[in-house]
């Protein structure tokens, strides 16, 4: 199996966009924890409470708040950073939200992954470029099997329409200007759980604010299938893909990082909540919520045969162990613990 290589990240300056936001905290911990060299550039935290605040993720990297829909401002950071590897992870990731504001959505989704395209492959001391978009590029049909690679890419809402085209920018930029010169990849994952996620229409933050504040939890899809993940085995996939890429290997230039397919990436929201509910300790249960909202996919799965056989790479925690964590995560800071030791203990573990 692949390993994340902290020899590999030490002293590495490394541009890590969205690192106030959920995935973007761990990962920069993650890597500043390895030795590298980590500058983050994002607006500030939109959720209070936030990782970001909550494990003092400004002591672990240099923060600078930067819109990447600003090419102006963007370019000119970018250029002071001068980073060897971007790693884009910012993002307006909620599809509810991407209805209630769609010009945002594609403006950062889209746009703003195209000024960190351009800006970066100025800078000839970046040797590489990842964007993380989302298991939702792919086109919303129904289908039987996990979505593969060459699955065709789409979008109903506006959310996954911005990540798709997100993608066809990704490979614009590969095939027009950068050739095999500066590797530029994707990683699309699926729904990523661990602890600090506050977002809303979430389903963990959903269950946990429920469960603190003794009201009822509603779910809009109570059927729907998802490849539940852990944040730290996504990002080993996004770590191990940057280091097999400058380490030379021919690997895909796009890839899935999703559960492998049965008992263990097919939990339905319904049995995830049921199973993290008990372990925050929360009572069980939910009602159906009623009235008009978004239509949903029944069945989405990731097939990341790819990531495993390119890269060694596979999940560590299965979805049991996966709700185990983030629900001892969310425990821990209800008992007003340090969330940064608390946070940096499960990353130690992990590696």
């Amino acid at each position: 199996m692949g390993q994340v290589d902290p020899a590999f990240w030490n002293g590495r300056r490394v541009l890590v966009t969205g690192h106030t936001g959920f995935k973007g905290s761990w990962a920069t911990l993650w890597l500043s924890a390895m030795g590298a060299e980590v500058t983050g550039i994002s607006l500030p935290p939109d959720t209070w409470p936030s990782l970001y605040e909550l494990a003092g993720v400004e002591e672990a990297c240099d923060s600078r708040t930067v819109d990447v829909r600003d090419w102006d401002e963007l370019q000119s950071e970018i250029a002071v950073i001068q980073p060897e590897i971007v790693l884009h992870l910012a993002a307006q990731a909620l599809v509810r939200q991407s209805y209630l504001d769609p010009l945002t959505t594609f403006g950062t989704n889209v746009m703003g992954t195209a000024n960190v395209i351009e800006a970066a492959r100025s800078e000839p001391g970046v040797k590489a470029i990842l964007v993380v978009t989302t298991d939702k590029v792919y086109e919303t049909a129904e289908v039987a099997r996990p979505f593969t690679e060459g699955d065709p890419l789409g979008g109903h809402d506006p959310y996954s329409a911005s990540k798709a085209a997100a993608e066809i920018v990704v490979a614009s930029y590969r095939r027009s200007f950068l050739g095999e010169r500066l590797p530029l990849m994707t990683v699309r994952s699926g729904n990523v759980i661990g602890g600090g996620d506050f977002a809303a229409d979430r389903l963990v933050p959903d269950i946990w604010r429920a469960a603190r504040g003794g009201e009822p939890l509603v779910l809009r899809y109570p059927q729907a299938t998802r490849p539940w993940q852990h944040v730290l085995d996504c990002l080993a996939g996004t770590f191990l893909y940057v280091q097999s890429v400058l380490g030379g290997r021919s690997v895909p230039m796009a890839l899935n990082f999703g559960p492998d397919a049965g008992a263990a990436g097919e939990a339905t929201v319904a049995d995830l909540t049921a199973a993290m509910q008990a372990a925050v300790g929360a009572t069980e249960g939910w009602v159906q919520e009623q009235g008009d909202f978004p239509r949903e996919m029944g069945r989405r799965l990731l097939d990341s045969g790819r990531a495993r056989d390119a890269l060694g790479w596979r999940d560590r925690y299965d979805t049991a162990e996966a709700i185990g964590l983030t629900a001892e995560w969310y425990r821990a800071m209800d008992a007003g613990e340090d969330m940064r030791a608390v946070t940096c203990a499960q990353i130690a573990a992990y590696a």
